[in-house]
Formats: C-alpha cells, sequence, structure tokens
C-alpha cells in the first residue's frame, strides 16, 4: 500500500508521506471480525470468541429453524417457479438464488454487509493473506457512486493520483449507479497488465484516468531514519494483515539499531485490515492492563479489550507521535484510538474516516459466503466514532495543491482549448512555479510559454502542448512538490524536537 523500497533485504522506502492516495486492487472493507478470525488474546478472550462464534454458527443450524417457522417463504418459491417456467427466456436456477442472496443482504443498507460468491470470497481471502491483482484502493458504494475510502500507497492508482473521497461514477464506459459493490469491485479489479478506465468525480470537477491494473504485494510496514534528524525513526504502516505485527516490531528494532530514539507512526491513507492485528499492535504502545478498545454485539454490553503479553511482549515507550487523515479507517482508528487514550500519544493531521463497525464473514451453503455488520467497536474510553471520525491532537492540514487532479497524458491540450481540464492544468504549473498569467480556463499564450519553460527545463520537445511525456512529467513534478512540502510530517518533526 505504500511504494515498494528498493532495498528489499532493509525494507526501506523514502519519504512518500502519502502524496495522494491512490488505487491498488480494492480491499473491500476487510477490517476483520472478532467472529470469524483468531484473535490472540489470553484464554478468557479467546472463550469469549468462541462463544460468540458458537452462537453465530448456530444461526445456520436450530436458529434457523426457529426462524423459519416465524417466515412465510413462499412468496420467494413462487417468484423461483414464475421466473423458472414462465419467463421470456430460460433462466439459469443459480442466477435466481444468487440474485436473492444479494438482494436480502443489500436490503439492510449498510455497505459493508454484503453476499460473497465463490470468486469475491477467494478474492477477500487473498486481500487478508497479503495479495492481489488490481489497482489498489478500499472502496464501499454510496448511492449511486463507489467512494473510495482510502487509496493503497505504492499501488498503480496512486500512480494515477486518485484520492480518498473521489467517487467513481463508470468503469470502463459502464455506470455504477445500478450496480452492488461487488459487482463494481469485479469489474475494477483484474488481470496484472490489463488496464481499466475510471470516471472519477472530485467535487464540482469530473475526468477520466487509465490505470494498468498490477499484482500488489501488501508489505505492510515501511521506515526510514529521518534524513535531517538521525534520532528519529518514521514508519509507514499502510495496512493491517497477518504479518503487519512482526513486520512493525522488526522495523521499530532496526530503526533502533539506527540510533531512532523517537519514532513517527504514520497510518494516512490507511484504510484498515483485520482486527486481531489492530489489538497486537496497540498493544505495542500501551501498558498491560490498560484498555485499547471495546466490542459490543447487538443486546450485549461492550466487552473491554486490555493489553496483555498475550498479545505480544515487544513494547516502545519511546517519545511517538502518530500521523492520521481522512484515509485512516477501521483499523487505523482503533489503532489511532488507543495510542491517544490508553498511552497519551499525540496525533497529527486532520480527522479519521469513521467506520465504527466490525464486519463477520461465515460459509453459507454452497460456495459462497456472507459478510455482515456483527457489531460496533468503541475506543478504549467507549466512544463510538462511526461516520465521525478521530480528531486529531494537533490539526494540520496538506497544500491544497493535493487536491488537483491529473493531467490525462493520452489526452492533448493546446492554444485556444477552453476547458476545466485547462484550468487544472494552469494551476499544477502555477504551483511548479512556471507563470501562466491569469489562472484561468483558457489555454493562452502564456500558458504556451509556461509549457515551453517547463519543457525547457525538463529536457523536453518545446512545443507548448501538454500531452504524452509532458503530461506524465508535469504529475511527476507536483508529486515531488508534495512530497517535499509535506507539513503533516514537518509538525511531526517539530513537534518531537521540541519534547
Amino acid at each position: 500500500m505504500q511504494h515498494e523500497p528498493e532495498n528489499k533485504e532493509t525494507k526501506k522506502v523514502s519519504l512518500t508521506v502519502y502524496i495522494a492516495s491512490l488505487l491498488i486492487v480494492l480491499l473491500v472493507a476487510v477490517l476483520g471480525t472478532v467472529l470469524a478470525l483468531n484473535v490472540t488474546g489470553d484464554s478468557d478472550d479467546q472463550a469469549d470468541l468462541q462463544n460468540e462464534t458458537e452462537e453465530a454458527d448456530s444461526l445456520l443450524g436450530t436458529e434457523s429453524e426457529d426462524l423459519a417457522d416465524e417466515v412465510d417463504f413462499e412468496p420467494l418459491r413462487e417468484v423461483y417457479s414464475i421466473l423458472m417456467t414462465q419467463y421470456l427466456e430460460e433462466v439459469d436456477s443459480d442466477t435466481l438464488i444468487e440474485g436473492a442472496l444479494q438482494g436480502m443482504a443489500e436490503a439492510v443498507e449498510d455497505p459493508y454487509t454484503t453476499y460473497l460468491d465463490e470468486v469475491e470470497a477467494t478474492s477477500m481471502n487473498e486481500d487478508i493473506e497479503g495479495s492481489f491483482e488490481g489497482i489498489g484502493a478500499e472502496v464501499m458504494k454510496e448511492g449511486e457512486y463507489v467512494r473510495i475510502i482510502s487509496p493503497i500507497s505504492g499501488s498503480p492508482a496512486e500512480e494515477a493520483g486518485l484520492l480518498p473521497n473521489d467517487l467513481i461514477d463508470e468503469v470502463n464506459g459502464e455506470s455504477v449507479a445500478e450496480l452492488s459493490i461487488n459487482e463494481a469491485v469485479a469489474l475494477i479489479r483484474g488481470p496484472q497488465g490489463t488496464e481499466v478506465e475510471l470516471s472519477i468525480i472530485r467535487g464540482d470537477n469530473e475526468f477520466t484516468v487509465n490505470i494498468i491494473r498490477d499484482s500488489i504485494p501488501l508489505e505492510s510496514v515501511v521506515y526510514e531514519i529521518d534524513a535531517d534528524n538521525p534520532t528519529i525513526g518514521y514508519v509507514h504502516i499502510t495496512n493491517f494483515n497477518r504479518p503487519t505485527y512482526e513486520e512493525l516490531v522488526d522495523a521499530i528494532e532496526a530503526l533502533q539499531a539506527e540510533g531512532a530514539e523517537e519514532f513517527i507512526f504514520d497510518v494516512r491513507g490507511n484504510p484498515g485490515g483485520l482486527l486481531d492485528s489492530a489489538l497486537q499492535l496497540s498493544n505495542i504502545f500501551v501498558e498491560n492492563g490498560e484498555p485499547l478498545m471495546q466490542s459490543q454485539g447487538r443486546g450485549e454490553e461492550p466487552y473491554v479489550y486490555t493489553a496483555s503479553d498475550e498479545l505480544g511482549e515487544f513494547k516502545l515507550d519511546q517519545e511517538s507521535v502518530l500521523l492520521i487523515n481522512g484515509g485512516s479507517a477501521s483499523a487505523s482508528e482503533i489503532l489511532a484510538g488507543a495510542m491517544s487514550q490508553s498511552a497519551d500519544i499525540p496525533l497529527i493531521g486532520t480527522t479519521t474516516f469513521g467506520k465504527g463497525t466490525i464486519q463477520n464473514v461465515l460459509d453459507i451453503t454452497g460456495d459462497g459466503e456472507i459478510k455482515f455488520t456483527a457489531g460496533k467497536w468503541l475506543t478504549a474510553d467507549g466512544t463510538w466514532i462511526n461516520e465521525e471520525g478521530i480528531a486529531p491532537d494537533m490539526e494540520v492540514e496538506m497544500p491544497d495543491y493535493i487536491n488537483l487532479m491529473l493531467v490525462n497524458s493520452e489526452e492533448t491540450y493546446e492554444t485556444g482549448d477552453v476547458s476545466e481540464e485547462v484550468y487544472n492544468l494552469e494551476q499544477i504549473l502555477d504551483v511548479l512555479d512556471y507563470d501562466v498569467g491569469s489562472v484561468d480556463f483558457t489555454y493562452d499564450e502564456e500558458t504556451v510559454e509556461a509549457v515551453e519553460s517547463f519543457q525547457a527545463e525538463n529536457e523536453l520537445d518545446q512545443d507548448g502542448i501538454v500531452t504524452g511525456d509532458t503530461a506524465r512529467t508535469l504529475v511527476e513534478r507536483l508529486r515531488e512538490l508534495i512530497e517535499a512540502n509535506d507539513a503533516q510530517y514537518d509538525a511531526a518533526v517539530d513537534y518531537l524536537l521540541e519534547n
């Protein structure tokens, strides 16, 4: 989810601190689950989880029979029979059954509850294990659109410049308005090396981006020593999957060996992952016996998870801060809540996404699964952050130009053009310190001169036209500018140096 480090042995990467969160293979809200996934904890925790699992499983057994006695399924049977025997064209029975299953999941109007067919279930399991093919972003269905919760660092989507809260309107020309989230994800995902075209809405602007899908290894932790302050270690956590705890411990120990005495941890653009991973990481920063988070199922009192050696014996008590933003979701928010409320570690950045629910995945008859919201989680002090997020202790905004749109290298922009795209292009040139005169919607002579100056300084053909290599180089220079002006990271460094 972040850029792959050049040196795989040392797992280091340049400080590409969240330039413009982009897409990778849509992780489809895999916050893990108290019920279906093993949570490392003490024996009481395990017993509690086992009881919850047995209760959930019983819904598929005797309790389902009791429910069947209370519900009249005859209308379903009638519709099935009518469509199978009287519909104009021959209908596949499996298609009808899957449609009914999808409809029931969608009827609860929860973006995180969905029926998964065999292919989708396999895809989700691949995400959990740490690799997949696609473009790279966590998404959810929102009305007629697919909303990007957070692009994954280092993904093809990041290279395309997509951001949290971008709305996907069309995939390869097909509207997503009537599609379920799984159907939309199936369109966006695809084999490595293939191309997908996305129609994106960002605020009042609309644009199209073409992305080459790739195989995405989910190495979830990258790190390095700050270039100017050798006692500060930087650790970017990009996902919460099975190996993340070990990767984080290795990263901290490696940085300590290099002289790190203070740490900047970064979950900006991190869409979350497994609950057990969130608990393990939180445990690193919180003293044993102190609360990490709480979970609450239907009709139950909140259950408090506390720090203990059962979650891991490694502890860090050196001065630290955590960077957060609107792309920090679910497991990232569990970590942020624990670090802030139980370890008094400052949060720097902007308010997090606000996903406070827990999903469970259960097998059903056949090859499918049902992923559903089984409970909610609360922060250590009992706050439910759903749709509210966690506010930082120190609010620091990134520069406005982080929200500029990409320049489509397959289009051509030249003298006489008047459009939103030209306005965006002139804004990019302006922030890169090329004089375009008045920043407006018109590609005039001053725009041409600015483009020619840019082309000359970057050893490109000086024709005053933006397309191909000129467009790609503009995007690269904008990305470098954002990386060099990471106000949130700079604020974290200043805080550590002052304290």
